[in-house]
């Protein structure tokens, strides 16, 4: 005899005799049909949420966003101890974080802006924690465009609503609630507050570039490029 163990969201019970068989359809579009005189029992079970409502890191409450089969931070990451923009970041166990212009309530809205090295941990392996969430981790350059693909390489479906002007006004039809908040350049200013946001992947081009998705104010468009590791620019986590 066999206990069968199935993992459902929405449960139709039927009238069955013992000649009849359970018909069970699969996650993978397949089905399995079993007689229920091989049945003992029968054990149903919940999956777990896929996508939590919430996360909390570092005492700051992050909401989530289910973009496609993605589920995202719907805001960007701000941990760390701030420091001057003047300054590089560096590899002396503390997490640190640029505020733009040097203002922590410009963490407090838009979150901080990172260096890739920073924001990796000092790691080079795509895909790793980074300064994210336990569970989470910092996108790759495929996870990138597979977002990309899902709003249809549409922009103003990432962007929040306010965000952008004229062609490149944001819809938020996707949820992703992107903010235009500028970067750290390279040469330690900040600059193109309102302009653009550029998100790190994990994904590196050689000793001194990475790979990010990026989005204008003037522009629908999505752009998948590589910057200077030593520019400061936001983080979304991606969860496991």
């Amino acid at each position: 005899m066999k206990t069968l163990t199935v993992c459902i969201l929405t449960i139709l019970v039927p009238w069955f005799t013992a000649a009849q068989t359970l018909t069970v359809h699969k996650t993978d579009q397949t089905s399995l049909s079993i007689p229920l005189s091989q049945i003992d029992s029968i054990t149903f079970s919940h999956e777990s949420e896929p996508c939590p409502p919430a996360v909390s890191y570092e005492g700051r409450i992050y909401t989530t966003v289910l973009a496609g089969t993605q589920c995202w931070l719907r805001e960007n990451l701000d941990v760390g101890s701030m420091i001057p923009g003047s300054q590089d970041q560096s590899d002396n166990g503390t997490m640190e974080k640029y505020c733009y212009n040097d203002s922590a309530a410009n963490c407090d809205a838009y979150g901080g802006l990172y260096q890739w090295d920073e924001v990796m941990q000092y790691d080079t392996v795509q895909g790793a924690r980074g300064i994210c969430p336990p569970g989470w981790h910092l996108p790759r350059l495929a996870e990138l465009q597979t977002l990309s693909a899902t709003v249809g390489e549409n922009g103003n479906a990432l962007k929040a609503v306010g965000q952008g002007t004229g062609g490149g006004a944001g819809t938020n039809t996707s949820g992703f609630s992107a903010l235009l908040c500028g970067h750290r350049t390279y040469l330690g200013s900040f600059d193109f507050f309102g302009a653009d946001l550029f998100l790190w992947s994990s994904t590196q081009m050689g000793p001194t570039d990475a790979q990010i998705l990026s989005l204008v104010s003037n522009s629908p468009g999505i752009s998948l490029n590589n910057y200077y590791k030593t520019n400061g620019f936001s983080v979304r986590c991606l969860q496991d």
